[in-house]
């Protein structure tokens, strides 16, 4: 009863293992009746969107104009996880998602389904993604920003980032909350833009406040080849007692053995 109190979501899962297909409505309203990150909606927003069907696109993308923002911020998870598991080569969901999520995103008020939307629209490999996040760089909400930069990202058609996304990023490297700080810089240490000015970015993080972006900064400069990520994870205090393996930080010897040709 306190572990697995989603009694809806096992009742979900026996189902799909059955063969018995419940209704859109009826696995929205299992959802509903707990938050967003309880099994019971994981479970059904899962399930509706490996339908891959026109019937659920279409019920998930009328709850956009619904006046309650629960129910759009169902729809949007659920519109979100069909093209993010639409493995398919014609890539079917791909072009309307980032359509509805572009529009979407200019209209949407409520922090929790902007949110979610702005996170579809980082999971899209266009340009005209980064250009519907830009305008949220500045955000009063850290959850809002955060999503923005992590959001950002080079497509193999355009490596380098647009002018307005790499100053975007450079801003959001200095932001005032540190997990802002530390998503803006891991978006810039797994990019495919070495510009120097991300080098120096990443480098001037590495005296920051908190101990995941200095680390964060470490792996960027290791990716980007540059040598001062040796000197800053020696540099680098302990880390506290209980602190998971830094994996990142992995990433310094490996530049070394690049760098010595071995």
């Amino acid at each position: 009863m306190t572990v697995r109190d989603g009694h809806a979501a096992i009742l979900t899962h026996l189902e799909d293992l059955l063969g018995s297909r419940s209704s859109f409505e009826e696995l929205m309203a299992r959802a509903l009746n707990r938050y967003q990150d309880h099994a019971a909606w994981g479970n059904a927003a899962i399930l509706l969107a490996n339908r891959r069907d026109r019937e659920t696109w279409t019920a998930a993308a009328a709850l956009r104009t619904h006046s309650e923002p629960s129910r759009r911020l169902f729809g949007a998870e659920v519109l979100r996880l069909t093209h993010l598991f639409d493995d398919s080569d014609e890539g079917a969901f791909a072009g309307p998602a980032l359509d509805l999520f572009t529009d979407w995103s200019t209209e949407e008020e409520d922090l929790a389904v902007l949110t979610e939307v702005l996170v579809a629209l980082g999971e899209h490999g266009d340009p005209r993604a980064d250009a519907a996040l830009t305008p949220y760089a500045g955000h009063p909400d850290a959850g809002v920003r955060c999503a923005v930069a992590r959001g950002f990202g080079t497509w193999p058609e355009t490596p380098a980032c647009t002018d307005d996304v790499r100053e975007a990023l450079l801003v959001l490297m200095t932001d005032m909350d540190s997990v802002v700080r530390r998503a803006a810089c891991l978006t810039v240490a797994e990019g495919r833009d070495h510009d120097p000015v991300f080098a120096d970015a990443m480098a001037a993080l590495l005296d920051d406040t908190d101990r995941r972006v200095q680390v964060t900064a470490v792996y960027g400069l290791a990716l980007h080849n540059d040598e001062r990520c040796v000197e800053a994870a020696r540099r680098l205090a302990p880390a506290p007692p209980g602190t998971p393996h830094e994996y990142e930080l992995d990433a310094v010897w490996r530049y070394e053995w690049r760098r010595d040709g071995r």
